[in-house]
């Protein structure tokens, strides 16, 4: 079994997108480190200068940021299959 890409999930408490990125991380067994930028500041400048976004959520996967939920890049970086 190949190793599973670093995820690292950059949300908010309030972002209902964030919820369905983690959601759909979580359905498909994919392990990811979530980072509230609400409440760290540091992670919040990190997130900015990686994406160049202020918006959440933003995936970074194996360092690549997707801004948004967009499941078909997730999938495709993730290799994960849906039916």
């Amino acid at each position: 079994m190949k190793q599973q890409p670093r995820v690292i999930l950059f949300t908010t408490p309030t972002c209902s997108w964030c919820r369905a990125v983690k959601q759909h991380l979580k359905k498909h067994q994919i392990r990811f480190k979530e980072i509230d930028v609400s409440r760290d500041e540091p992670a919040a400048r990190d997130m900015v200068r990686r994406s160049g976004q202020q918006g959440v959520p933003v995936t970074l996967i194996n360092n690549r940021p997707i801004v948004g939920f967009k499941k078909n890049e997730i999938n495709r970086l993730l290799d994960i299959k849906e039916h």
